[in-house]
């Protein structure tokens, strides 16, 4: 039943027990049950009208997401490099290690790379989305103190690969395999220059209009097409004419 019936039924249902209980003109009642009906009929109408104006005007006003006809600057900042460092394009990608679909999306990133191995440079950017993903924040703080010990690479691959495991016990478990020392690991991922660290990928995000992960920029422009063909076309006409001098480098 809708809330509009509803409201009918349960208004002629206490005007009925009005006329039933406390007695009096039967005629008179019956025209006020009449106007209160009419009443709440227009009522309803009105609302309904508002309630379908409501969300197209929301819509309207509502981000969108990066505009993809334009070039965000987005500076590497502390976040770690995979690729030359003088490389003509950079892919940065904001992601989420609790998102299965940045896990899928690991496989694209090191095929772009291939593909362009002294071209092209990596710059992996931490956008924990908290409120669907607890164990986000956890993990990137885990992959940025593992970073504080050259480490990062090696944890950021280990945490896509147990994304169900990313409880406080596994992240350091992750650590000691790695080797790091654990009561630094313990000390930097707890540290507040470690979390400043996440949160200014955080806010940079918000800022170029990042709503969700993986969000993917090639020389700060929105990837789109989330595929080989698409990173090369972008990537390809700007290395038309560009000199090729880059050597291969891995920061992080």
């Amino acid at each position: 039943m809708s809330s509009r019936v509803f409201r009918l039924t349960l208004a002629a249902f206490a005007l009925s027990a009005l006329a039933a209980c406390g007695g009096g003109d039967a005629e008179e009642i019956r025209t006020q049950q009449r106007e209160i009906l009419a009443r709440l009929k227009s009522l309803d109408e009105k609302v309904d009208k508002l309630a379908a104006a409501r969300p197209a005007g929301r819509a309207a006003n509502r981000p969108t997401g990066p505009d993809a006809s334009r070039a965000y600057n987005l500076p590497p900042g502390k976040s770690p490099i995979m690729g030359p460092e003088n490389a003509p394009v950079t892919i940065v990608e904001f992601s989420d290690y609790q998102c299965p679909f940045c896990a899928r999306t690991e496989p694209l990133i090191h095929e772009a790379l291939d593909a362009y191995p002294t071209q092209t440079r990596f710059v992996y950017k931490h956008f924990p989305l908290t409120s669907i993903h607890p164990q986000a924040m956890p993990a990137a703080l885990a992959a940025a103190a593992a970073q504080q010990q050259g480490k990062f690479w090696e944890m950021h691959e280990l945490l896509f690969a147990n994304q169900r495991a990313l409880g406080d016990e596994q992240l350091r478990e992750y650590a000691r395999k790695l080797n790091l020392d654990m009561a630094r690991f313990d000390a930097d991922r707890q540290s507040e220059a470690i979390k400043q660290q996440v949160q200014e990928d955080a806010k940079l995000a918000q800022r170029v209009g990042v709503r969700g992960t993986p969000t993917i920029f090639v020389n700060g422009k929105l990837l789109e097409n989330r595929s080989l063909d698409g990173f090369k076309q972008i990537i390809d006409p700007i290395l038309k004419d560009q000199p090729n001098p880059a050597a291969p480098n891995t920061a992080g």
